[in-house]
C-alpha cells in the first residue's frame, strides 16, 4: 500500500516537473489594421479579434464543446503555435500567450492571412491526403435525435426513414443517436427497443441509407462491464481516492464524470487495452449488424481534468485526442469535440446550436472558423437546430428559421437534417427545404472534389473572404462565405429580411438565377424565402 502512495506522489511531482520546464509566454502588440482568428471553433462569431478587442481564452482542458486548435492566424501574415494547451489574451493593442507545457512558436510567414495559414498547414497539421467518407460530403445526413430523442427503437427508425423517402429526399447517411443501447459501455442494441437490428440495418441499406450508431468514452458505473473494466485497469482513476484510501478495490477507484447524461465511469484510451477493448467493440457492429461507422459523442478536454490518473501521463486535452483517433479506423464517423486533429479525415460538427436566429447567425463564422484551424471537413450542427426541447411543442417551432437553417447548410459541405421537416412545416416550406436537400446532393460532386483538394493541399472547402481574397478589406465579412474558390454563397439569417446586401470582388459572377453581375462592389438582392443567394465566378 505504501508503494501506490509513493507512485502517485511521483506522477504529481513530475507532471509539475514537466509544466514548469516547458512552460513560455509571448508578448506582443497588435499592429494597426491587424485581425486574428483562431483558437476555438466555438468562438468564431466573436472573431476576428483586433487592437480593440478585451478577452481571454485558456484551452487547457478546455475546448468549449468543439473543436480547439493552439493556433492564431493574422491577417498581416503571423502566427502563433505551440503543441499544448495556451491561454491567450486580447488586451486593448496587446497579445499575450502563454503555455504551462509547451514553447510557444511565433513568426511571420508573409503578408496576409492567406500566407499565414498556409504556414500552418505546412508547418504544423500538413493533410494526410485521406477524406472521411464521401456519402457524409455528397448526400443529405439525417439524425434520429430530434424525431426520437431517448427512444431509439426500431420501429420509429425505420419509420423516419421511409419518411424521407416518401417526402422525395435523397437517402444518406442516417444516424441513430444516443440510447439505442441499454448501457453506456454495453454497446449491442437494446432488446427491449429492437426486434431484429440486423434486419432493421439491412432494410436501412436496402432503401439507401448507410448507418451510423452513436458512441461515447463512457461506462454506466452499475454494469457489468464496469466491473470487468474496472478489475482489468482499463477506466481512468480518481485520484482522492487512489492516494487515501489504500484499501479501495478497483471498482472503488474508478473516477467517477458528471456529463450531461448523468455520472460515469470514462475509459481510459491512454492505456492500449482499452482502446483494444473499445475497437473490439465497435468492431463486432460492424461485423454482426452491419453498421457502417460511428458518431464519437463527448470526449470534451474537461471530463479529464481535475487530475484523473491515466495508464500513460497526458495532459486532459490529449485525452480528447486520444478519443478522436479511433475515428480515423472508421471513414463514416462524426466528432463534435476535438484537439489537434486538423489536417485528418474526420467529419467535425458545430457544437449543438439553439432554436433561435442568434444561434443560427453563429453557424457561418464559427464554421468558418473550424475552417481557419485546418479542419476541412465540416458539418453546421442539425438544421434547425441541435436541442431537442424546443421542438417538443410544435407551436414553439420558428418555419421560417427552420428554412433559413436549410439554405445555410445547403451550400456547405455537409448538410444534416434532424427534425423532419415534412411533420412541422407547412406544405410551402417543407418544399423550400426539400429543394435546399437536393441543391446539396446535386453540388454533392463538387463537394466531393473541393474535400479532396483539402485531403492535399489542406485547404478548406469553406472559407472567409479575407481567406480567398487577402488584402481586400474583407476581415469582418460573417454572413458569406466562399465555397473552395468560385462560388460565394450568401444565406439570409436574419428574421423576416427578404433583401441582403452581397459583397463581391472583382470579375463577373452568375447568380443562382443565370444573371450575370460585375463585382468589386456590394450590391443588394432580393432574397425572398425561398430563395438562396449564391455567385459562381466566370472569368
Amino acid at each position: 500500500m505504501k508503494s501506490t502512495a509513493i507512485t502517485f506522489g511521483l506522477l504529481i511531482w513530475s507532471t509539475v516537473g514537466l509544466f514548469s520546464q516547458n512552460a513560455d509566454t509571448l508578448d506582443i502588440d497588435i499592429a494597426k489594421g491587424e485581425y486574428w482568428w483562431g483558437g476555438l471553433s466555438t468562438e468564431g462569431h466573436n472573431t476576428p479579434y483586433d487592437s480593440h478587442s478585451k478577452v481571454t481564452h485558456d484551452l487547457w482542458a478546455n475546448n468549449e464543446g468543439n473543436q480547439a486548435q493552439p493556433l492564431l492566424l493574422s491577417n498581416k501574415g503571423r502566427y502563433v503555435w505551440s503543441e499544448g494547451p495556451i491561454q491567450y489574451a486580447f488586451d486593448n493593442g496587446h497579445l499575450q500567450v502563454t503555455s504551462k507545457s509547451d514553447k510557444i512558436i511565433f513568426g511571420e510567414a508573409g503578408k496576409n492571412l492567406r500566407d499565414a495559414y498556409q504556414y500552418a498547414v505546412k508547418h504544423f497539421f500538413p493533410p494526410n491526403g485521406e477524406i472521411p467518407e464521401e456519402k457524409l460530403f455528397t448526400h443529405p445526413q439525417y439524425n434520429t435525435w430530434i424525431e426520437l430523442i431517448y427512444n431509439q427503437n426500431e420501429e420509429d427508425i425505420l419509420k423516419y426513414a421511409q419518411g424521407i423517402i416518401d417526402n422525395g429526399y435523397p437517402p444518406g447517411v442516417l444516424m441513430i443517436d444516443d440510447n439505442w443501447q441499454e448501457n453506456y459501455g454495453v454497446w449491442e442494441f437494446s432488446p427491449r427497443r429492437f426486434k431484429d437490428p440486423k434486419a432493421m440495418i439491412k432494410k436501412l441499406h436496402d432503401m439507401g441509407f448507410q448507418v451510423m450508431l452513436w458512441v461515447c468514452p463512457f461506462i454506466s458505473p452499475d454494469s457489468e462491464v464496469f466491473r470487468y473494466l474496472a478489475k482489468e485497469g482499463m477506466l481512468l482513476l480518481d485520484p482522492q481516492k487512489t492516494q487515501d484510501v489504500l484499501w479501495a478495490n478497483t471498482q472503488e477507484k474508478a473516477a467517477i464524470v458528471r456529463w450531461w447524461n448523468g455520472a460515469s465511469a470514462c475509459l481510459d484510451l491512454s492505456n492500449p487495452k482499452a482502446k483494444k477493448w473499445f475497437k473490439e467493440q465497435l468492431d463486432h457492429l460492424v461485423d454482426e449488424y452491419g453498421v457502417d461507422g460511428f458518431k464519437f459523442d463527448a470526449g470534451d478536454a474537461h471530463f479529464y481534468d481535475n487530475g484523473v490518473i491515466s495508464y500513460e501521463e497526458v495532459l486532459p486535452n490529449e485525452h480528447t485526442a486520444l478519443f478522436a483517433e479511433i475515428g480515423l479506423d472508421y471513414p463514416l464517423n462524426e466528432y463534435r469535440a476535438s484537439w489537434k486533429m486538423a489536417g485528418l479525415p474526420l467529419a467535425q460538427r458545430l457544437r449543438d446550436k439553439g432554436h433561435n436566429w442568434t444561434d443560427l447567425q453563429k453557424l457561418i463564422p464559427d464554421q468558418m472558423g473550424q475552417s481557419l484551424m485546418g479542419y476541412a471537413y465540416t458539418c453546421p450542427d442539425m438544421i434547425g437546430g441541435g436541442e431537442y426541447g424546443t421542438f417538443i411543442n410544435l407551436t414553439s417551432i420558428d418555419e421560417e428559421l427552420v428554412v433559413r437553417s436549410a439554405q445555410v447548410h445547403a451550400l456547405m459541405p455537409m448538410m444534416q437534417f434532424s427534425v423532419a421537416p415534412w411533420r412541422v412545416l407547412s406544405k410551402e416550406n417543407a418544399t423550400y427545404c426539400l429543394e435546399a436537400a437536393k441543391l446539396h446532393a446535386e453540388m454533392g460532386p463538387y463537394f466531393l472534389e473541393l474535400a479532396k483538394q483539402a485531403s492535399k493541399t489542406g485547404e478548406p472547402i469553406v472559407k472567409p473572404m479575407a481567406l480567398a481574397y487577402p488584402d481586400h478589406g474583407y476581415e469582418m465579412i460573417k454572413d458569406q462565405f466562399v465555397l473552395g474558390d468560385d462560388i460565394i454563397v450568401a444565406p439570409v439569417v436574419t428574421k423576416g429580411a427578404y433583401k441582403r446586401k452581397v459583397v463581391l470582388p472583382k470579375g463577373k459572377w452568375k447568380d443562382d438565377t443565370g444573371k450575370i453581375v460585375s463585382g468589386n462592389k456590394t450590391i443588394e438582392v432580393d432574397a425572398p424565402l425561398g430563395r438562396l443567394p449564391f455567385y459562381t465566378k466566370v472569368d
